[in-house]
């Protein structure tokens, strides 16, 4: 049986509810995050030996990062979720399916990192000297550099979803399971994103669906902030 070695508050939350839609049997075991560092705990480095997740074992087949785990699953599944090689659809599935974590990703992995040394705690005698210059530096890069990036690409993201139902067309695919964490994150670190009509119904949207909803009762509390 396929297992799930899902790190709470992470990618992985994307794995559970693929599985879910797909039908396929699978079990999870769960790994807490560090009180203090926020990162995966040492035991998922017996799983993989970077220690993240997402990463799912299959007898004695072990797959790690998302997007290869995806495939791996529709691989297994059939084919569901992937459009016909040759078609536009197709090559729409391989543009998203990179683009997720290729281009999505970074700028709202960079906002977190400059949101926390915002608010990273300073001693009390150097808050006057470290805070300004931290923040200054944080919010320089945040407006020169990130922000203008994340406008340009969930613009460009917005555009193609007031054509498509989906991000493939009419019909839902791996590349929409791949999508929905960069959609997710940005909903709540990208003050320009969330006020994007067509990304804020696309997450409604998958939110509502009841494969989601369980694989939010099978993994766990979950928050992509």
């Amino acid at each position: 049986m396929i297992e799930v070695h899902h790190l709470e508050h992470s990618r992985s939350q994307r794995i559970i509810w693929l599985l879910e839609e797909l039908g396929l049997p699978y079990k999870v075991k769960r790994y807490a995050r560090d009180a203090k560092t926020y990162l995966a705990p040492p035991e998922l480095l017996k799983i993989h030996p970077l220690g993240k997740s997402p990463v799912i074992t299959d007898g004695d087949i072990t797959v790690a990062e998302s997007g290869a785990i995806v495939e791996y699953l529709i691989d297994k599944a059939g084919g569901k979720f992937r459009p016909a090689a040759g078609t536009q659809a197709h090559r729409d599935y391989t543009y998203w399916m990179h683009f997720a974590e290729g281009t999505a990703m970074p700028p709202l992995v960079m906002t977190l990192v400059f949101n926390k040394i915002e608010n990273a705690p300073v001693p009390a005698l150097l808050k006057p000297i470290v805070l300004p210059i931290a923040r200054g530096i944080s919010k320089q890069v945040k407006s020169s550099f990130i922000n203008p990036n994340l406008e340009k690409q969930f613009a460009y993201i917005e555009s193609v979803l007031a054509k498509n139902e989906w991000f493939c067309g009419s019909e839902m695919t791996g590349a929409d399971f791949m999508m929905s964490f960069p959609l997710e994150a940005a909903m709540n670190r990208a003050e320009s994103v969330s006020s994007m009509p067509k990304i804020a119904a696309y997450v409604k949207r998958i939110h509502a669906m009841p494969s989601f909803k369980k694989a939010l009762e099978v993994g766990g509390p979950y928050n992509y902030a």
